[in-house]
């Protein structure tokens, strides 16, 4: 035993032929301390760099404004855009009498701008949150818009926000929109009668829209195979499909990887959507119960999608020459979108909108007054047609009828009051009026005349025969206050179209 002791003793700590170097080497490179504090210290750098995105010591760079009409849901470090890239960042939001001035930069990459640049405020994806500004940095021909150049509210717009949506649905709507929804629910519980069964498939005669509805989710069934088709589907058509495919995705995932700006917006945005679905985990696992219920019901659907499948893949190999004909198609039509570009620009169809948005007010009030016109326009051709109208079509049954109708016979006088013209001298056509004479002597009486001066005298060629149509003892009365569409038709050959007596009449004087 003694041999043996001896032996372990010699390899103790502090026995003689201990080696350092092996069982007590001293720690080699920086201290425990030292790198707790280093690695404090790139934790506090990352962090800021988080936080700020930024670099302190790096220049904004170009820099320019915009004012909007209304920018309250602009907030410094919203992105800008120009074709979904970020180019740029918002560095202040100030106010601008009713109206907002936004401050932004642009990099290098988004440079230049131009005078006729626009720019809007939309809203992000649903998972990003927020807004952004996107930029059109205008046409080359423009002149460039200098740094801490101003883009006026005329080339500003805002996007149009939910609650401006949902206050479009007001009381009224809102109503319509539960009488819509309470008879949609009455027609899936009403139960049809006899003659509504007529016509219908024999498996659903006799039941509700929701029974039938229901009965139609049995008929699926061979979700198997159709996942089978799908798989085979997804090889492609040709070798090497997928492996196209493969390849596609990979680059996709490499342009988000670019995008760390948005993918870090995007993973924050993520935590809050998911925190938001566990508050609500228990209506989730409520919905999840009735989705295998719901994926039964719908098998009967698939049939008749797995049905929809060989048509639609023929359309689909059908389609293959019209979009290997699409590139050749865009070349061609961009000719056309350049100059369709240019016609849009502000010195264009931008001028003619501004104009028609300054003529449009006025343009509504007078398109409102043309109410009243138009009512007054209504009468008027009422009246046209059923008594002006009517009475142009009668035939005037006089000693002098030639046959023609009344409006007729109105045209005839103008044509023969024109042929009266027909003798001009230096100043130009002239008008030739019987002035009278004959051998017969005429009288007439000189209405409220006086005693010794109470009639008239003269002489025409042949004695008068008549006075037709008769002429009335007083003036018809005008009423205002009464349509004319709803008086009579005048009876132009009636007692008051006869023959009466002739004035002025034939006299014989005395002799001297």
């Amino acid at each position: 035993m003694a041999p043996f002791s001896r032996k372990r003793q010699a390899f103790k700590p502090g026995a003689k032929d201990f080696n350092e170097g092996i069982y007590h080497r001293p720690p080699a490179g920086m201290s425990f301390a030292k790198s707790g504090v280093l690695a404090l210290i790139l934790i506090l750098i990352l962090s800021y760099f988080a936080f700020t995105k930024q670099l302190p010591w790096a220049d904004e760079g170009y820099t320019a404004t915009a004012t909007f009409r209304d920018a309250t849901t602009v907030r410094v470090t919203n992105p800008v855009r120009i074709a979904g890239v970020n180019v740029g960042k918002v560095t202040s939001v100030e106010p601008a009498g009713t109206g907002a001035k936004v401050t932004f930069t642009v990099d290098e990459d988004g440079l230049p701008l131009h005078d006729d640049a626009q720019i809007t405020i939309r809203p992000r994806l649903f998972l990003e949150g927020n807004f952004f500004l996107d930029l059109r940095p205008g046409s080359p021909s423009a002149p460039d818009l200098p740094e801490g150049g101003d883009i006026p509210v005329t080339q500003t717009a805002t996007a149009v926000q939910l609650d401006q949506l949902l206050t479009a649905l007001q009381a009224p709507d809102r109503e319509n929109l539960a009488r819509l929804l309470r008879g949609y629910g009455d027609a899936l519980v009403d139960t049809p009668d006899a003659a509504q069964d007529v016509g219908q498939d024999p498996d659903v005669q006799g039941e509700s829209g929701a029974q039938a509805i229901n009965d139609s989710f049995k008929y699926g069934g061979r979700a198997g195979k159709t996942s089978s088709q799908v798989n085979q589907a997804l090889l492609g058509a040709e070798a090497g499909d997928l492996r196209g495919l493969i390849s596609s995705t990979s680059q996709v995932f490499s342009d988000l990887a670019s995008q760390q700006t948005a993918l870090s917006d995007l993973v924050t945005n993520f935590r809050v959507t998911v925190g938001a679905f566990a508050a609500e985990s228990e209506d989730l696992e409520l919905t999840l119960e009735e989705l295998a219920p719901t994926v039964e019901q719908a098998r009967g659907q698939l049939v008749e999608i797995e049905e929809a499948f060989p048509p639609l893949r023929a359309f689909a190999r059908a389609s293959i020459p019209g979009v290997e004909e699409l590139p050749a198609t865009i070349r061609a039509g961009n000719p056309w979108l350049i100059q369709a570009g240019r016609l849009l620009q502000p010195e264009e169809l931008g001028g003619i909108a501004n104009d028609l948005r300054i003529a449009q007010p006025a343009l509504a009030a007078g398109t409102n007054n043309l109410g009243s016109l138009f009512a007054q326009l209504r009468l008027t051709s009422r009246c046209v047609s059923n008594v002006l109208v009517p009475t142009g079509d009668i035939i005037i049954d006089d000693q002098f009828s030639a046959g023609a109708t009344n409006y007729e016979e109105f045209f005839y006088g103008a044509a023969a009051q024109a042929g009266e013209s027909g003798n001009f001298d230096g100043n130009g056509q002239y008008l030739r009026i019987q002035t009278g004479g004959g051998p017969v002597n005429v009288s007439t009486p000189i209405p409220n005349g006086n005693v010794n001066d109470n009639v008239n005298f003269g002489t025409t060629i042949s004695p008068p025969i008549g006075t037709q149509p008769l002429k009335p003892g007083s003036k018809p009365p005008i009423r205002t206050d009464v349509p004319c569409f709803t008086q009579e038709v005048s009876n132009l050959n009636g007692p008051q179209g006869a023959v009466g007596g002739p004035n002025p009449i034939a006299t014989e004087f005395a002799s001297p």
